[in-house]
């Protein structure tokens, strides 16, 4: 299996990591082909697919915010069971992170992922691939040390056109495992950078970030279930 990054929309490549996006995502999560332009062009983000027999069995974003010493996991898609695509990309994501923060002469301080709490989204079926179902992907972040942030999130549709998303929680994994809190200031710095190329947020959106601008901390919990 090769790790290959993605770096412009004519790379054939792309066309088939979009289309497996649109397999496993709902529309509202697939951000329009001609929009990956300039994400995949920005130096401080990263798309990779996981290539296998000349097919893209799986892909994941990710970004580094040099300021803020903080990482995101956009998305991870496994495509098919049974090639451990889901370890091979983490084991890339990781080694590759590692190196990218350490050339700027840092240590990580922790990376954000968005999961989808399946109590709140039983209709979303994510192509019918088990390792995507989000009972599996929860248990899976929860083992890698993912701590969920306490407080109700939302994020604006990718498609732009004002609506709230929900159904998620906002986690973090903290580099140290003393790490039970996060400031509420990283977090709404975060969010806003995060989601800046996003014009038409939601009502809800600026209702929540207007809440953490009155908390001082922000405490993180483990990931269960509740059902």
């Amino acid at each position: 299996m090769e790790y290959r990054r993605i770096m412009s929309i004519e790379d054939p490549l792309f066309k088939k990591m979009h289309q497996l996006m649109q397999n496993v995502f709902p529309p509202e999560e697939v951000l329009a082909f001609d929009l990956w332009k300039e994400p995949l062009e920005d130096p401080g983000i990263r798309v990779c697919v996981a290539v296998h027999e000349g097919e893209v069995v799986g892909a994941t974003e990710y970004r580094y915010y040099e300021d803020l010493n903080v990482a995101m996991t956009d998305f991870t898609i496994i495509g098919q069971a049974g090639l451990g695509i889901g370890r091979f990309l983490a084991k890339k994501r990781l080694e590759d992170l590692q190196n990218w923060v350490a050339a700027n002469g840092k240590q990580l301080y922790g990376m954000f992922a968005e999961i989808y709490d399946p109590y709140r989204v039983k209709h979303y079926e994510f192509g019918g691939i088990k390792p995507m179902d989000p009972y599996v992907r929860r248990e899976v972040l929860s083992h890698l040390g993912y701590k969920r942030l306490d407080f109700p999130y939302v994020h604006p549709s990718w498609n732009n056109d004002g609506e709230a998303v929900t159904g998620l929680d906002l986690c973090f994994l903290p580099m140290d495992d003393s790490v039970n809190e996060l400031p509420a200031d990283l977090v709404l710095k975060f969010l806003k950078r995060y989601y800046s190329v996003l014009s038409n947020k939601p009502r809800d959106w600026y209702e929540m970030m207007e809440k953490l601008e009155t908390k001082n901390t922000i405490p993180l919990l483990p990931i269960y279930l509740n059902p």
